[in-house]
């Protein structure tokens, strides 16, 4: 799957996947009528946030390293930057 999207401090969009942690990982279902997985992402192997990464199946609560295939997206959730309060 290919996304684009923006990190802070990049002005150009990058194609890819990558995340941060605490976004969800979404993977499609492999039958019909399967509506798939999702979880928390919890870990990352690359400074740069693309894959592997370390998931918490919201399901069974286990914790695996998954290499996304092209059924999967990851959900952003809003940073938490706390400098910007000051």
């Amino acid at each position: 799957m290919t996304a684009t999207g923006t990190r802070k401090g990049e002005g150009k969009p990058r194609a890819g996947l990558w995340a941060h942690i605490g976004d969800r990982l979404i993977v499609g279902g492999a039958t019909v009528g399967d509506e798939g997985r999702d979880g928390e992402i919890v870990g990352l192997h690359h400074v740069d946030g693309t894959p592997p990464f370390d998931v918490r199946w919201s399901d069974t609560g286990r914790v695996t390293m998954v290499f996304p295939g092209p059924d999967a997206r990851v959900h952003h959730f809003p940073s938490h930057d706390t400098r910007a309060a000051t």
